[in-house]
């Protein structure tokens, strides 16, 4: 499992968001954001690969970037919001992020998962 996982419940439907595009970056001081990983939710809305477990994280700004206008599309769905970015902070090098999203198509939660 990489450094930084995240879970996606639809909450309009009650069950796991599947096949959501997300990316990964890291944001550096010089270059600005940079893509680290991407990749698409599994069948219980989780994303555990988006980086080599090996992969050494450094303190920071990262954030994740979730098609959601791809994903209600699919279903038929109008939705508001074509993408939520969630940014956060990385203190902890040894630390495992997970970070949550609860979405609907008007409306979306997110907070510091285990």
């Amino acid at each position: 499992m990489s450094a930084i996982t995240t879970h996606i419940l639809d909450l309009a439907r009650g069950c796991p968001a599947s096949g959501v595009a997300v990316i990964l970056e890291v944001q550096f001081e010089q270059e600005g954001w940079q893509v680290l990983g991407q990749g698409t939710t599994d069948a219980d809305g989780r994303l555990k690969n988006l980086l080599p477990a090996d992969f050494q994280l450094a303190p920071g700004a990262y954030r994740l970037s979730f098609r959601t206008s791809d994903y209600f599309a699919a279903q038929g769905v109008e939705s508001f919001y074509p993408e939520v970015m969630i940014s956060f902070n990385v203190t902890d090098r040894e630390a495992h992020y997970h970070v949550p999203l609860l979405l609907s198509p008007y409306g979306y939660s997110t907070y510091r998962g285990s």
